[in-house]
């Protein structure tokens, strides 16, 4: 009953237009509709949601739906409009895919009349914690769940008056059931993102991934951020007692979600930041944690999330009697998800903003087993592997991975979202980097004493007396080797952590084997690199591994 075409009265329609925005939907060509609601909140939604089947109730109250044939990004189908104010700023390629105008329109003509007859939801609301730097957008969904979802990610209004006044200056269209036509759309299948700059307008169809959502609107603050100067980061952020910040750049897998989320510190946010010059700010206004596996003791606000209501289960398996998750059943997608709103852990800062990081880590998950568990970085060789993005896909985040870890290079640590060149991003770091006295630190979260199959993934209780002494500035005196392939420097000791753990090849029943895997390695980063040394300054070129 998702369309609601039998015209049936839904248990919110009376208040669907109570909280109205003056900027109609008219403004986006949208008209016609059945019905639209608009920022009805939490409890209105589970209503509806509920009413139309989209999704179940969970023991404790946090809501269960399932994506349907895209339970991870469709990375693959994302598409940009080529116009003239924007086609310079843009990195054409692999993940930026140019489409017409033409074509845009053409398909969005297509949308809105398939959207006539139809119920929408409409959520108002910002991107971005700091009002200097904040986004107005407007997520228009089929689904009532996706609005739920917005409500979690997004930054919401305060009062009756804001939701009035709202205009946004960037738009996104959700309709799941609506799917392209190659041959009319120019879209590689029936699923596509499409981006449009000069228009302020993203449109979705054929996916009902969550992920989708939250990633379009951090494609668009990639774009329009640096041109004002502040950097947009894939990463985390907390901070400490006295205030200051540390920053987890790392892909999906890597712990950004885990090892932000620390007790001891407060959380401003686990996915998607801006550093500008007053400090460091959350674009989000929740999190989107993968919870295949989540343990109640390593992870434990993150678990009590999962039964919240509010927060929204992404394909996770329940049982329809007992409506009990069961968070370790991976029989839809690996990559299970919840998403809920940072309130819901105890220590988030409220502002969701911090000041300039002292600390800058970079996570890899190196499935190799040969990177040491922590070393610390000059400025130049944090841009070699920011500009690298090195880790090891694991199952699930992307369509078509298998469950081997694969060797992966995603640049800036999120190359699907990035939309200027690597370079533009990698400069703008260096910069904040230096003029902040940041402190810089890559930590291994893979394997350790073989490659994946043979080694075992590193206990997450050392990364964190790793992470803690780097943070608390116990690392700062202690006795450091070179690592002789990537020369950066490797702590001999760090409290808490056994000394062997500092030293990766005596953990392999091997040497020969380790620095013969470890030099494969580096053989990787050396090639992977050599895309962008044309455009990197000879200092950063000459940062990365010697063989």
């Amino acid at each position: 009953m998702n369309n609601n075409l039998l015209n049936i009265k839904t248990p919110a329609q009376d208040q669907a237009h109570a909280l109205k925005a003056d900027y109609g939907l008219s403004n986006h060509g949208l008209g016609n509709l059945r019905q639209s609601y608009w920022n009805l909140p939490s409890e209105a939604l589970y209503e509806e949601i509920v009413f139309r089947g989209e999704g179940r109730i969970s023991t404790r109250g946090a809501l269960v739906v399932n994506s349907g044939k895209h339970n991870a990004r469709a990375a693959q189908d994302k598409f940009i409009v080529r116009e003239p104010d924007s086609e310079d700023h843009i990195w054409w390629g692999e993940y930026n895919r140019p489409i017409s105008a033409a074509q845009f329109t053409d398909t969005l003509n297509r949308l809105q009349g398939f959207l006539q007859g139809r119920d929408l939801f409409v959520q108002d609301c910002y991107a971005g914690a700091n009002p200097a730097y904040r986004m107005p957008v407007r997520i228009i969904t089929e689904y009532a769940w996706h609005s739920l979802f917005a409500r979690n990610m997004f930054i919401l209004p305060k009062t009756r008056e804001e939701y009035r006044q709202h205009v946004p200056d960037f738009t996104l269209i959700c309709v799941p059931s609506f799917k392209g036509f190659p041959a009319i759309d120019s879209t590689r299948t029936s699923t596509f993102i499409l981006l449009n700059f000069d228009q302020r307008l993203c449109i979705l169809g054929d996916t009902a991934y969550g992920g989708e959502i939250k990633k379009s609107i951090f494609t668009v603050m990639n774009y329009l951020l640096p041109l004002e100067g502040v950097m947009p980061m894939h990463c985390s952020a907390n901070q400490g007692d006295d205030g200051e910040t540390a920053l987890f750049f790392g892909l999906s897998g890597t712990g950004k979600t885990t090892l932000s989320a620390d007790p001891s510190r407060g959380l401003i946010g686990d996915d998607e930041h801006g550093w500008s010059d007053e400090g460091v700010f959350n674009f989000e206004n929740g999190c989107y944690a993968k919870v295949i596996q989540l343990s109640p003791t390593a992870e434990p606000e993150i678990y009590a999330a999962t039964r919240r209501f509010g927060t929204v289960l992404e394909n996770v398996v329940y049982d329809p009697v007992t409506r009990y998750i069961d968070l370790d059943d991976d029989a839809i997608t690996e990559n299970t998800r919840a998403s809920y709103p940072l309130e819901f852990i105890d220590n988030a800062v409220p502002s969701k903003m911090g000041g300039h990081p002292r600390n800058v880590i970079f996570l890899t998950c190196d499935a190799q087993g040969v990177m040491p568990p922590i070393a610390r970085l000059t400025p130049d060789q944090a841009l070699y592997h920011f500009i690298s993005g090195y880790t090891s896909k694991v199952g699930g985040t992307e369509v078509g991975l298998g469950e081997e870890p694969e060797i992966t290079f995603s640049t800036c640590f999120g190359a699907p979202f990035m939309v200027h060149h690597p370079t533009f991003y990698a400069d703008l770091l260096k910069r904040k980097i230096e003029r902040y006295d940041a402190h810089c630190w890559l930590i291994n979260t893979g394997w350790v004493g073989g490659p994946y199959g043979v080694g075992k993934r590193i206990s997450i209780r050392h990364t964190r007396a790793l992470l803690t002494a780097a943070l608390n500035g116990d690392l700062l005196d202690v006795d450091y080797y070179a690592d002789p392939i990537f020369g950066f420097q490797v702590p001999k000791s760090c409290p808490n952590v056994p000394e062997d753990v500092l030293y990766p090849a005596e953990a392999w029943p091997s040497q020969d084997e380790y620095w013969h895997k470890y030099r494969q390695l580096a053989t990787r980063f050396v090639d992977n690199f050599k895309k962008f040394a044309p455009e990197c300054p000879p200092e950063v070129r000459a940062a990365g591994p010697k063989l």
